[in-house]
């Protein structure tokens, strides 16, 4: 059974409504709430299925995915590279959410998961490397460039992370650049 996020966060003594939840697969859940840097911030929680027990909410950090893509590519560098390379080709096109009918147009959970499940088809060749599914990859780094940009159009943090990650994928730099320490 798919568990339930909760239906509202407190952050800053103030009260945050869930915006949307849905399944990612059988081991993911995420949801979105409203958040507190600007009006259409979103804060990004899931919940994992391990070892047969879910565990509480989370909220992602670069450095989660970013060990994830570093497992994946010391195993399989030139599929990991190319879901890089589409990350990166991404980012350049996504644009801040600046009203009601953008927010609700991104958060259109059956859109979502069609672009997605059809996106994840080209790296099925990743489906057993690491901990997170290609899926789960593919909607948290989306959703986190939406959020990024949302709150700062000219932010950079995300495109520099994939950068050192396709060009120096070294643990040093990535655990740098993810954790803000430089």
């Amino acid at each position: 059974m798919v568990p339930k996020m909760a239906k509202s966060i407190t952050k800053k003594g103030k009260k945050l409504p869930l915006l949307l939840q849905f399944p990612v697969n059988d081991h993911f859940v995420i949801g979105i709430y409203q958040g507190t840097i600007s009006e259409f911030d979103m804060i990004i929680k899931y919940r994992q299925l391990i070892n047969g027990k879910w565990q509480c909410s989370r909220t992602p950090k670069h450095i989660h995915w970013a060990v994830d893509i570093l497992i994946k590519q010391n195993e399989k560098t030139e599929e990991t590279n190319k879901l890089i390379q589409f990350l990166l080709d991404y980012w350049e096109n996504v644009q801040p959410i600046k009203n009601d009918e953008e927010r609700e147009r991104l958060l259109n959970i059956d859109n979502l998961k069609a672009e997605v499940n059809k996106e994840a088809k080209n790296y099925e060749a990743l489906a057993n490397s690491g901990e997170y599914s290609v899926k789960f990859l593919l909607l948290l780094a989306k959703l986190l460039m939406f959020q990024e940009k949302t709150n700062k159009a000219d932010a950079y943090m995300f495109k520099d992370l994939l950068e050192h990650l396709k060009d120096c994928p070294c643990i040093f730099e990535v655990v740098s650049t993810a954790t803000h320490h430089r």
